[in-house]
């Protein structure tokens, strides 16, 4: 399978996962540094980059 720059930009840029209930946000990095993003099911802070696989 080909991989496209432009596909995987798409699929993992700004994309979060949450620590505590696995579920994913779509926001700018910079506000997830910062502690401004919650989680929308378990309003947890700690978030993490999606993992490329």
């Amino acid at each position: 399978m080909v991989k496209f720059e432009e596909a995987t930009a798409r699929i993992l840029k700004g994309v979060f996962v949450c620590r505590g209930c696995k579920s994913k946000i779509r926001a700018q990095s910079l506000k997830v540094s910062q502690g401004k993003i919650k989680c929308r099911s378990c309003k947890g802070r700690k978030l993490r980059p999606k993992r490329k696989k």
